[in-house]
C-alpha cells in the first residue's frame, strides 16, 4: 500500500510483483539471503519491466515456484533461469540460436541436450504426487454445432481470414500478426453478437452450457464459466439472467474479488462463477466448484489448466469435472491440436517426452483447411 516501509529487520518479507517493481531500486540494494518467486512464470517476458526489476535483486541462494515454467515458447524458461542462474542458459540470442531454432526444426538431440542441462535444477511434482487425497478430475470435450445461419456467417469469415493470411504471408507479417487476422473467426464459432454490425440474440455454444447449468442446479453443484472475451462473458451473463439465475462475476474491472471468492464459497444461493482467463487464471481459491466449463479453447493449454486449478486445489472434496466447448468443424478443433503440441514442448524439455515443434505460419493457414 502507499504507506508501506522496509523493515530490513524482519525474517520474512513479503510483496507482490508490482510493488517489487516499484521499489526495485531500494530492494536492489539490500544483501538478500533468499529471494523465492511464487507464480514465477509472471517473468516469463524477460522483456517486462517486472522481469527486469527482479533480475536486479541478488541473493546467494534462489527458488522459483510456477506450475508453468514454459507458458508459450522456451524464452519462457530462458527467463526464468536468467533469473535463478544468471548465465547458465547463456545469453539470450545464443539461446534461442543454440535451442530454440534447432528444437523449432525437430532437433531431438537439441531437445534432450537442453532437457539434461535443466533437470539437475529441477524438482518437478504432479499434483496427484502431493495432494494424493484429491478426487478426481475428468476432462470432457462437448462439441457444440453451429445453427445455419451461424455457419453461414462463421464460412463467409473464414474465407476472408484465410485470403488476409495469405496476403500477410507475402509482406512476411509475423506469428502474432497472423493471428490477429483470425480473432474473428474464433469469436465466430462462439457468438456471433461478438463480431461487429452482428446483433444475433442467441448462440448455439451458450445454449449448450445453458442445458448443462440447469443439470448442474438439478444436482445441486456449483460451476465456474471461463472466457477469453469480457464481450463473452456479457453475453452469457444475459442469458443467465434472462433464466433468473443467480451468479456472480469477476474480470478485469472487478475491484472486491475477496468478497466475490467469499460469497460464491459460503453462500449456496450462487451456483455459479463467470471469470474471465486473464483476471481469474491464478491465485483465487474456489473449492465450492466442482464443475469447470471453458468457453472457448485458448492457444495456451497451461492457461486453461491453471483456471481448472482454481476449483482442483487442495481442500476440493467432490470429483471435478471440466468441460471444454469446442465447435465442430471450426478453427477450436484445429486449437484443440496446437494445444496438444505445445503440451509435448514441456514434456520434452521437463520430461523427456514427446518433442514438441513450435507453431509456424503454415501451421497458421492450416487452421483455416
Amino acid at each position: 500500500g502507499p504507506n508501506r516501509k522496509l523493515d530490513i529487520h524482519a525474517d520474512v518479507i513479503m510483496t507482490t510483483y508490482a510493488v517489487m517493481r516499484l521499489d526495485q531500486e531500494e530492494l536492489a540494494q539490500q544483501k538478500w539471503d533468499v529471494v523465492i518467486l511464487d507464480e514465477a512464470q509472471t517473468i516469463k517476458n524477460p522483456d517486462s519491466k517486472i522481469a527486469k526489476a527482479v533480475y536486479q535483486i541478488s541473493s546467494p541462494f534462489k527458488l522459483a515456484l510456477t506450475g508453468t515454467p514454459i507458458e508459450n515458447r522456451l524464452d519462457d524458461l530462458w527467463s526464468i533461469f536468467h533469473f535463478l542462474n544468471r548465465g547458465f542458459m547463456h545469453q539470450r540470442k545464443d539461446f534461442q540460436r543454440d535451442y530454440i531454432k534447432p528444437i523449432s526444426l525437430g532437433d531431438k538431440e537439441v531437445s534432450e541436450r537442453l532437457r539434461k542441462r535443466v533437470k539437475p535444477f529441477v524438482m518437478r511434482r504432479l499434483k496427484s504426487e502431493v495432494a494424493k487425497d484429491l478426487p478426481p478430475r475428468t476432462n470432457i470435450v462437448l462439441y457444440n454445432e453451429l445453427d445455419e445461419q451461424e455457419r453461414i456467417t462463421y464460412s463467409a469469415i473464414e474465407l476472408a481470414s484465410r485470403q488476409d493470411i495469405l496476403e500477410k504471408m507475402k509482406v512476411n507479417s509475423n506469428v502474432m500478426q497472423m493471428l490477429e487476422s483470425i480473432l474473428r473467426l474464433r469469436q465466430a464459432a462462439c457468438h456471433t453478437a461478438m463480431l461487429p454490425g452482428y446483433d444475433k440474440s442467441g448462440s448455439s455454444k451458450v445454449d449448450l452450457l445453458i442445458d448443462h447449468l440447469e443439470t448442474c442446479i438439478a444436482g445441486g453443484h456449483k460451476a465456474l464459466i471461463f472466457s477469453q472475451w469480457t464481450r463473452f462473458l456479457d453475453l452469457i451473463q444475459t442469458q443467465l439472467e434472462e433464466k433468473k439465475y443467480r451468479f456472480l462475476r469477476i474480470d478485469g474491472s472487478t475491484k472486491d474479488r475477496h468478497k466475490i471468492v467469499d460469497t460464491f464459497q459460503t453462500d449456496n444461493d450462487y451456483p455459479f462463477l463467470l471469470l474471465s482467463l486473464k483476471a481469474a487464471g491464478i491465485g483465487l481459491n474456489l473449492t465450492a466448484a466442482d464443475h469447470v466449463f471453458i468457453m472457448d479453447p485458448w492457444w495456451n493449454p497451461a492457461v486453461e489448466d491453471q483456471a481448472a486449478d482454481r476449483t482442483y486445489r487442495i481442500g476440493q472434496d467432490k470429483p471435478v469435472m471440466v468441460y471444454k466447448i469446442v465447435t465442430k468443424n471450426s478453427i477450436e478443433e484445429k486449437i484443440i491440436d496446437l494445444q496438444n503440441k505445445k503440451k509435448d514442448l514441456v514434456g520434452s524439455v521437463m520430461d523427456g517426452g514427446k518433442h514438441y515443434y513450435q507453431l509456424t505460419r503454415k501451421e497458421i493457414l492450416g487452421l483455416l483447411d
